[in-house]
């Protein structure tokens, strides 16, 4: 069987010749080692032990089953499960967004199926693309906004009405025919997008959108709205106008009474003759002059013979920045209702799709942007002056973010006495049963899960106010916990330094409460931890979980040659640590386990020990 690395890597070199077409894709979904390749990448997810509407977990999977999973591909006997619907509650909101639960075997096919349409699709979408693709994130696309618009006068922040429940099939897979001509390929997308799902037990058809919680779900999203983005490249060709602004009349004409009064002072034969006084008032002059002119754009900021467009798309979410008339921002806003109602059956949402001046707030990934209309100078290395803040994009931490986030943890209530707020930091109640050091973890990694998303806001520093808020409700929770007032609190565990002792192989242990700051950092981060988003692995070498499943030895009994299943366990801290098996796992640190058979079905049975 050919290694998929190998296969991934020949579809990627041939992925920006426009004329190729990609035949024979089906056929891979033959091969058993794209099925493992696909099981190391998504097995460590503990979603994996949440039952599909098969009641199948990731538990037990062996070389059998992924055969077996292979020889109804071949026969095109395979069919998705409908996926399991739950409700998740929108954070801060009192909506709830649909999330599907696919069956385990439809999540290794989905993993194989998104690794070829990476491969082919990936070095094809445009840079102003930034949601679940490698190496970008939130932090790439609010980077990109920074750098690119700059003197943007007007913001229209896009947004697509319930995208993923509205994409069109028959558009979808037409976009997919133009570089597949494989039929059982799109036969199998086609089934998957055709699946539907479970409510209450009772099925559900799906006659549009992708499916929710799926794994093929993001990418499938980014092919379509590729479209969307090859659109907006032309669209900003077109609309450029001009090479520069024209320089703003009255900027030339105090530059003109600036270099007049330097001529006639700085002339050595005007100047020897000069008084004291009139020395004086001819510098005076020349700096009233430099400050006048500072006060002015360089540029005629009116100018309708200049114009720009700047875009950048995260998932469903777009902004774009007008270098033009708010006419012009209306009609570019006409023009991209009009493009995605008529060829890609979307709706813009009217109500979060707006026109925004660019020095009031827009909203972006949950962030505030703005352009900054600082007119603050400064000298840069050759002493010449400069209006450094003007026109550049400001990122700020809206208020309500960290503050309803505070709300949602149960760690503050508002108060209001006379108008005015006053924060108050609570216990939390359902903290209470964990010991310490989970406690002291769970605030610290919410501190830290805040702060690297808001690093690169420009007053990241507020975040102060909310590790201060943090810090009393710890206070008050381990306050709760063991009957004390916060001086006891902070007498028992550290009035400098909050620390949690524990112990460990090499003996005792401190873990203290986050005191890291909150400085702005310049890099943003491109991993998983940002967005959640799907990573693409090329590696598909025989290590880990594989080598040992290949191995076809039980690591409790030590059989050889025997078939293996894989057990999991969802988290390593699940497990009590009562009965040898539990003892191992923990002490190898992994959440899977080798088992024959017989070894396996004894644990499921309470008699491994």
């Amino acid at each position: 069987m050919r290694n998929p690395n190998e296969v991934l890597n020949s579809l990627t070199s041939k992925s920006c010749n426009e004329g190729y077409h990609y035949e024979r894709l089906y056929r891979n979904l033959y091969n058993a080692e794209f099925f493992l390749s696909a099981y190391q990448n998504i097995y460590a997810k503990t979603g994996n032990m949440t039952a599909g509407t098969d009641g199948k977990t990731i538990d037990g999977m062996g070389m059998e089953r992924i055969e077996r999973l292979i020889a109804s591909l071949k026969d095109h006997s395979y069919q998705p499960n409908p996926a399991r619907r739950k409700y998740i509650r929108k954070e801060n909101s009192k909506k709830y967004r649909p999330l599907g639960i696919p069956s385990i075997e439809d999540k290794l096919v989905q993993e194989v199926v998104k690794m070829i349409l990476e491969s082919i699709y990936e070095p094809t979408f445009s840079d102003y693309s930034h949601g679940f693709r490698p190496n970008r994130s939130c932090h790439t696309a609010l980077q990109q906004l920074q750098r690119t618009f700059t003197g943007a006068k007007w913001f229209i922040e896009g947004d697509i009405k319930s995208f993923f429940d509205t994409i069109d099939h028959e558009t979808l897979v037409k976009i997919l025919r133009r570089r597949i001509k494989d039929e059982y390929f799109i036969g199998l997308v086609w089934k998957f997008l055709k699946a539907g799902y479970l409510e209450d037990w009772k099925y559900h058809p799906t006659y549009s959108g992708t499916p929710q919680g799926s794994l093929i779900s993001p990418i499938l999203s980014n092919i379509y709205l590729n479209e969307f983005d090859r659109y907006m490249e032309l669209y900003i060709e077109n609309f450029r106008l001009g090479k520069k602004r024209k320089k703003n009349a009255d900027y030339l004409a105090v530059e003109h009474k600036l270099k007049y009064q330097r001529y006639e002072v700085c002339t050595p034969a005007k100047w020897e003759i000069m008084t004291d006084s009139q020395k004086g008032q001819a510098v005076q002059k020349i700096r009233d002059l430099r400050t006048t002119m500072h006060g002015l754009d360089y540029s005629d900021p009116q100018d309708s013979d200049y114009r720009r467009l700047v875009y950048i798309r995260y998932a469903d979410d777009w902004i774009c920045g007008v270098i033009g008339s708010k006419s012009d921002a209306e009609q570019i806003k006409s023009d991209i209702k009009q493009y995605l109602s008529e060829r890609l059956k979307l709706e813009l949402s009217e109500e979060k799709t707006l026109i925004t001046n660019s020095r009031d707030p827009a909203r972006f990934l949950s962030y505030d942007v703005f352009v900054c209309d600082d007119e603050s100078l400064r000298k840069d290395k050759n002493g010449h002056t400069l209006r450094v803040q003007k026109g550049k994009v400001k990122l700020y931490v809206p208020r309500e973010k960290w503050q309803n986030r505070l709300i949602s943890y149960s760690a503050l209530q508002i108060k209001y006495d006379n108008g005015k707020e006053i924060f108050n930091p609570t216990h939390r109640t359902y903290l209470i049963n964990n010991d310490d050091l989970e406690i002291l973890n769970k605030y610290n990694a919410e501190i830290r899960g805040m702060y690297n998303y808001y690093r690169i806001a420009n007053n990241v520093s507020v975040l102060g106010h909310f590790n201060y808020v943090m810090k009393f409700s710890m206070f008050k929770t381990f306050g709760a916990k063991y009957k004390l007032r916060i001086s006891q609190v902070r007498k028992k565990y550290g009035r400098k330094k909050f620390g949690v002792k524990y112990s460990t192989k090499n003996g005792e242990k401190t873990q203290y409460f986050y005191d890291g700051g909150f400085k702005r950092q310049d890099t943003g981060i491109t991993s998983a931890d940002v967005d959640i988003m799907p990573q693409v692995y090329r590696n598909n070498n025989d290590n880990g979980l594989i080598k040992r499943l290949k191995a076809r030895q039980c690591e409790w009994c030590g059989a050889e040659n025997v078939k293996i299943e894989i057990h999991h366990v969802r988290k390593l801290r699940d497990l009590q640590g009562k009965k040898r098996w539990e003892k191992l796992m923990i002490a190898r640190k992994r959440k899977t386990m080798a088992l024959c058979v017989s070894c396996h079905n004894s644990l499921h049975a309470g008699k491994l020990d």
